[in-house]
C-alpha cells in the first residue's frame, strides 16, 4: 500500500476519533493531543498540524514531499464523558500495541455507536441533583420532593427538545427554565410547598453550564484562547437564557396568585 493510501486511512481514523471527542464536549487541547499522538505512530508521516475549535477540526499530514489537508465540521451533541474516556483508552491501546489502522477504525466505530443513557435515567438523576440542591440551600422535605419532580420534567423536556427540535441551545434553556418556573409558581399557589426560591434554585442547578465553564477555563489555561472564549461565550449566553426564563415568569408571578 502506498504512502498516500496509508495517510488517507490515518486521516479517516484520526478525524473519527477527534469528531467523537469533540461532539462529546471534550476540551479542544485534548482532541488536538489525541490526534497528534495517533498520527505519530505512522512511519511515513513527516509532520502533523492540527487546529481544533469547538465546531471543527483542521488537519494537515505531511508525508514524503506531499501533504494532505482535511476539514471536518462538527456539531456538539451534549456531554458524554463515557465516549471521551473510551477514546482516551483506545488511544493508549493503539500507541502501545500493533493494532492495524483498519482495526482501529472498527474500534472507533463501535465507540461512536455506543448507546447513551436513556432519557429517563438522565431525568431521574437530574431530579436527584435538583432535589438535593434544594435541601442543600436550606429547603424542607416538600421542597426536595417538588424540586425533584420539576427537575425531572425540565431535564426530560430539554432532552426531547435536543433530539426533536432544531433550535439553538440558549432558546431551549430559556424555554425549559420558564416552564420550570411556571410549575414552581403553581406548586406554591396551591400550597404544596413553602419555598419558591429554593425549588427554583433546585431545578436550575442541573441546567447550569458548569462543565462548559470548566472546559473554557481549561482551554484558556492551555493557550487555546479562541476555544476558551467561544465556550465562555456559550456558557454566559446559556446562563443569561436560564435567568431570563426564570425572571420573565417571576415578573408576572402575581397573575398566578
Amino acid at each position: 500500500m502506498g504512502d498516500s493510501a496509508v495517510v488517507k486511512k490515518v486521516i479517516n481514523m484520526t478525524m473519527l476519533a477527534g469528531r467523537i471527542m469533540l461532539e462529546s464536549s471534550a476540551e479542544t487541547y485534548r482532541v488536538e493531543d489525541t490526534i497528534v499522538r495517533l498520527c505519530s505512530t505512522i512511519k511515513c508521516v513527516n509532520y502533523v498540524d492540527v487546529f481544533v475549535i469547538p465546531t471543527g477540526i483542521f488537519l494537515t499530514i505531511g508525508y514524503g514531499d506531499d501533504a494532505m489537508t482535511y476539514i471536518k465540521r462538527t456539531k456538539p451533541k451534549g456531554i458524554n464523558l463515557n465516549k471521551i474516556a473510551l477514546v482516551n483508552d483506545f488511544s493508549r491501546n493503539f500507541l502501545s500495541s500493533d493494532m492495524s489502522i483498519d482495526d482501529a477504525i472498527d474500534c472507533l466505530d463501535k465507540i461512536d455507536n455506543t448507546s447513551n443513557y436513556s432519557k429517563f435515567t438522565h431525568s431521574l438523576f437530574g431530579g436527584f441533583a435538583g432535589g438535593f440542591s434544594a435541601l442543600l440551600f436550606g429547603g424542607v422535605f416538600s421542597d426536595f420532593v417538588w424540586a425533584f419532580i420539576i427537575s425531572m420534567i425540565v431535564i426530560y423536556m430539554k432532552s426531547v427538545l435536543l433530539d426533536n427540535v432544531d433550535v439553538v441551545g440558549f432558546v431551549k434553556d430559556f424555554i425549559v427554565s420558564a416552564v420550570g418556573t411556571m410549575l414552581t409558581v403553581l406548586v406554591i399557589r396551591f400550597n404544596f410547598a413553602l419555598n419558591l426560591d429554593l425549588i427554583i434554585i433546585g431545578f436550575i442547578m442541573p441546567l447550569v453550564p458548569g462543565y462548559i465553564i470548566t472546559n473554557a477555563a481549561r482551554d484558556s489555561i492551555s493557550g487555546d484562547f479562541l476555544a476558551g472564549l467561544s465556550r465562555a461565550s456559550e456558557a454566559v449566553i446559556s446562563a443569561l437564557s436560564i435567568a431570563s426564563g426564570v425572571g420573565i415568569v417571576l415578573n408576572y408571578y402575581s397573575y398566578f396568585l
